[in-house]
């Protein structure tokens, strides 16, 4: 009967345990000013109890108290109690009635890719609203029985017992918190950031398209194999490997980044016009750009312009010439004293810098470029680089991106500008520039013909409409 059923602190009464672990016991109870039901979490100070429960405890009670959103059970209450079993300390917040993901799967209910991306939109809301806090609020156990699923398609994140206030990270030893297969490698190390939630929200939500928990997917290097266990768009795709990089360094930077990159992935693009549909420009005449595609790569080699190299040839001989007679005449006017001699290999030096490295090194390394290098677009299922090539060395101008970054093509047309205080007219070159997030990779320096057959095959490949600039 109800009257039997013991009451804490003459207030909340118990109506039946929710789970029990080593030390430490949940149950459902009621409040009786309020008639609202409420989770009591409870930590016994008896043979199991473990002084690092107990910090994890008062921290979650803690960081609970700051707390104030819908979707996060909201603190009440916290007292020591005296029981038969001994002392010990409780932890009172508000009850949801809601399943979690764990018990849906459990009843035979599976995910379809609408409905995960609509949770984890709903889950990144939440994740910005704790990693914006100062200090940021860093879960550490995302995973499906932390997450609760209304009927009404709400979703709820609970179970704080892990939480922590980012900050420096304390000396000596430390607590491995989270469950396996849903924290990323900085965890096991006892090092937390907010992208280390994002790792477990990817996790989480490969659990429920595939039916399979994380550490039973095959691993490629250290990466969950997700991808033959079920089919996916391929934007979607990339954007779960994003979340769950190894390194954190290549995980999104913030839940906000990770919302908005997922927000993208619905926009249709807007329709290429009918004319460039139907005719799309074939590759001019006598172009020397290499062009190589299938569904998985998109590769283009473009050499330099030689015309300019050969001009500049006879430049960078002279160049090299005067180099070697003011170096000559230099160590002959030096002199033979020893202070002279003390000063002479740093002179020498010096002036080799100076004249090598100064306008005459950027005319030798522009010309041997015109003559023997190469700028290569690369673009795969899962990046895109740029990369300008020299007797075998290669340089990125812009650091490499994630292909499911890249949103825009602008083609620029070549026209000709008046300088605001000379007034002399200039020619500008045309440009098609890719825009993968705030990082931009140009492709210039060409033919317009060539860049509007480069930008309808690229349009046609990635599925994004060209965006005209005038000139």
């Amino acid at each position: 009967m109800a009257s039997e059923r013991p009451v804490w602190r003459q207030r909340y009464q118990l109506e039946r345990r929710l789970s029990k672990r080593s030390g430490r016991h949940t149950y459902l109870a009621r409040d009786l000013l309020t008639s609202e039901p409420v989770v009591i979490k409870l930590i016994l100070f008896g043979p199991d109890f473990n002084w690092a429960d107990l910090k994890l405890f008062e921290r979650e009670a803690q960081i609970l108290q700051t707390l104030s959103h819908p979707a996060i059970p909201q603190y009440r209450d916290c007292f020591e109690i005296a029981l038969k079993g001994g002392r010990g300390l409780a932890l009172v917040q508000s009850y949801i009635d809601a399943p979690s993901l764990q018990e849906w799967m459990e009843r035979g209910r599976h995910f379809a890719e609408p409905e995960v991306r609509d949770l984890a939109q709903k889950l990144l809301r939440i994740l910005i609203y704790l990693h914006e806090l100062h200090p940021p609020v860093i879960h550490r156990d995302l995973k499906p029985s932390n997450i609760l699923l209304a009927a009404d398609g709400q979703v709820y994140l609970v179970d704080f017992g892990s939480v922590q206030a980012a900050g420096p990270r304390e000396q000596g030893s430390y607590t491995v918190v989270g469950s396996y297969g849903y924290i990323p490698l900085e965890q096991f190390g006892g090092r937390t950031v907010p992208a280390s939630d994002l790792y477990s929200l990817g996790a989480t939500l490969i659990h429920l398209l595939t039916g399979q928990h994380p550490a039973d997917l095959p691993q490629v290097g250290s990466r969950i194999g997700f991808e033959p266990a079920v089919q996916l768009s391929p934007a979607f795709r990339d954007w779960l490997r994003w979340l769950t990089e190894p390194l954190v360094a290549n995980r999104p930077t913030s839940a906000r980044q990770a919302l908005e990159a997922l927000e993208q992935l619905d926009r249709r693009p807007l329709p290429v016009p009918s004319t460039a549909a139907a005719v799309p420009p074939r590759r001019p005449a006598g172009s020397r750009i290499q062009l190589h595609k299938s569904e998985q790569t998109f590769e283009v080699v473009i050499p330099a312009k030689r015309l300019l190299g050969l001009v500049c040839l006879p430049l960078v001989v002279a160049a090299i010439a005067l180099s070697y007679n003011v170096l000559c005449t230099a160590a002959s006017t030096v002199g033979t004293d020893e202070e002279a001699m003390e000063v002479s290999p740093f002179f020498l030096l010096m002036l080799a810098f100076c004249v090598l490295f100064g306008e005459v090194g950027w005319v030798v390394l522009l010309t041997l470029y015109s003559l023997f290098g190469k700028a290569y677009l690369y673009i795969d299922k899962e990046r895109i680089s740029l990369a300008y090539e020299l007797l075998g060395l290669r340089f990125h101008p812009v650091p490499p991106s994630r292909r499911c970054y890249i949103d825009r093509l602008e083609l620029i047309p070549g026209y000709t500008r008046r300088q605001p205080y000379s007034g002399t007219l200039e020619e500008v070159c045309p440009q098609l520039n890719i825009w993968a997030g705030n990082r931009k990779y140009e492709l210039k320096n060409l033919q317009e013909p060539e860049l509007e057959w480069l930008a309808s095959e690229l349009s046609r490949w990635l599925k994004i409409p060209i965006e005209r600039q005038k000139g």
